[in-house]
């Protein structure tokens, strides 16, 4: 796609700063070389090679809005885990809550005290009444349909075009010259037939394709967010989606595991949603491993067994043995109780603010023909004059090799950038001082990409 940039320029820049980056990172090189010995891609997770180029990279240590990796060159931080990290790295309450969780005994597949507090405080935040809890958003987007399934006796399940919810069969199809298909390698052959995608901000395509009434549920982020950059919703597409599903008979789960950085109960809250489910993942407990879901009274009699073991009624396929665990409970009660404060959100807002205002007036100031979206926290670029209004429009703006050089260009000089496709967010331990660093190399990039 056309971004306004001279793509030679481009592949310039890239081959001089991914020489210095390996240059500068011996120490780093030298275990992955390690790695490889006993790790595929030498990483612990093939994401950790698909997604950072030029290799991967190593970390030491985080603190705050900054990390440090293992040669000693800090960066501050605004992939944050993939969001993860909301919370900033190692917040004092979690870690010592964390701290005393292991001591006290990490577990005993037992329930205890504090699964109790946050259900109650998913149930304030999300407006839901019933929660359960696996170790992943994923884990939560897959039992979130099991149950929609039973609830409603049928298989197929919507997803949007451009979505992500996750690394489950259903959810990795993907349309392809309008045909679908699994979008990687070791799917069941017959996945396709189980999922549906609908275009984002198409009411009429989402009516057709729920008339015929055979999809258990919609799965959406309220706004798309993973994969493709931003793609907000009309204006009326939510009221829209939510009569829609009521009159097929058809549940709605609405995914917050990134919007919820926007403030206490995400989008849900912010914009009045009335989802069937809520499900939820990542920053939730500061990185330690937690999903949850949460349903309404009449969705959540499915799971209810009154007679426990001995009640006649058929068991929904969910559940783990480390779900629920005290070490997450202990995690998401300090994370939500102590760091994720309505202050903390207004000033990762304010900081995610400053951010597009600099962004704005750099791109403007280059005279370049790009958009910039404000997220609250977040914002971010697409090298488009108007922000796309569907995932296929959001996914044919982004220009891979100027966004792989802007990751790498940042890196060496001490910014964390988020990953391809997403955006750059503030985490509520971001400072002004680390917005000012981020647009400082930002404009020394478009500086350099004009010469």
């Amino acid at each position: 796609m056309n971004s306004a940039i001279d793509p030679t320029r481009v592949a310039e820049l890239n081959v001089r700063e991914e020489a210095a980056y390996m240059a500068t990172r011996p120490k780093g090189i030298a275990m992955w070389e390690r790695a490889k010995r006993s790790m595929p891609n030498g990483v612990p997770m093939s994401w950790l090679r698909n997604s950072y180029q030029p290799v991967p990279m190593f970390v030491a240590e985080g603190a705050g809005s900054r990390f440090r990796d293992v040669d000693g060159h800090e960066y501050v931080d605004f992939n944050i885990a993939d969001m993860s990290m909301f919370t900033g790295y190692a917040p004092k309450p979690v870690v010592l809550a964390v701290s005393r969780a292991v001591v006290a005994g990490s577990q005993f597949m037992l329930p205890n005290e504090d699964s109790i507090w946050v259900a109650e405080e998913l149930q304030r935040r999300y407006g839901l009444p019933k929660w359960q809890f696996t170790l992943s958003a994923t884990g939560a987007n897959t039992e979130a349909i099991r149950v929609a399934r039973t609830a409603t006796g049928r298989e197929r399940v919507l997803f949007f075009d451009g979505h992500y919810h996750g690394h489950f069969d259903e959810a990795l199809v993907t349309l392809s010259d309008g045909v679908l298909v699994a979008d990687e390698e070791g799917l069941p052959q017959d996945v396709t037939s189980r999922s549906v995608i609908a275009p984002f901000n198409d009411v009429e395509a989402l009516i057709r394709m729920l008339a015929d009434r055979s999809i258990a549920a919609v799965v959406t982020e309220p706004a798309l967010t993973n994969n493709v950059g931003l793609v907000m919703p009309d204006s009326g597409f939510h009221a829209v989606l939510r009569t829609a599903t009521r009159e097929a008979g058809t549940l709605l789960i609405i995914d917050e595991t990134h919007t919820q950085v926007v403030g206490p109960g995400g989008l849900s809250a912010r914009w009045g949603l009335e989802p069937d489910f809520v499900t939820i993942g990542k920053s939730i407990a500061a990185g330690i491993p937690l999903g949850a879901y949460g349903m309404t009274e009449q969705v959540a009699e499915v799971l209810e067994r009154p007679a426990g073991r001995d009640d006649p009624k058929a068991l929904v396929a969910t559940g783990g043995t480390l779900f629920g665990n005290p070490l997450s409970m202990a995690a998401a009660k300090a994370a939500m109780g102590e760091v994720l404060t309505p202050a903390a959100y207004k000033t990762s807002q304010d900081h995610g603010a400053q951010l597009a205002d600099g962004f704005t007036r750099l791109v403007g100031a280059a005279g370049l023909p790009w958009s910039v979206h404000r997220f609250w926290p977040r914002s971010g670029l697409s090298f488009t004059s108007e922000l796309p209004r569907s995932g296929a429009a959001a996914l044919a703006a982004i220009d891979v090799p100027l966004r792989r050089l802007s990751r790498v260009y940042l890196a060496n000089r001490g910014v964390w950038d988020a990953i391809v496709g997403a955006g750059p967010t503030c985490s509520v331990a971001t400072t002004d001082a680390d917005v000012d660093q981020y647009l400082g190399a930002f404009a020394e990039l478009l500086t350099e990409l004009h010469r």
